[in-house]
């Protein structure tokens, strides 16, 4: 997911989507300490994901009150 691409959405697809990647990390933490994790590269992509949608939702707060 490109930066871009999470700055063209709304505050609430934003938070949908994190909402989204949230449990995906769950079941991949779930899946890791199970030992059934296949893609270990995902967890870091998630996590990466989640950081830069918080920091753009926290962007679009910012500007609304300035």
């Amino acid at each position: 997911m490109k930066a871009s691409d999470v700055r063209a959405k709304t505050l609430d697809e934003l938070r949908t989507e994190l909402e989204g990647l949230k449990k995906e990390q769950f079941n991949l933490r779930f899946q890791k300490a199970t030992g059934q994790l296949e893609n270990t590269g995902r967890v870091r992509q998630v996590r990466r994901d989640i950081a830069r949608i918080q920091t753009i939702m926290r962007e679009k707060r910012v500007g609304e009150n300035a």
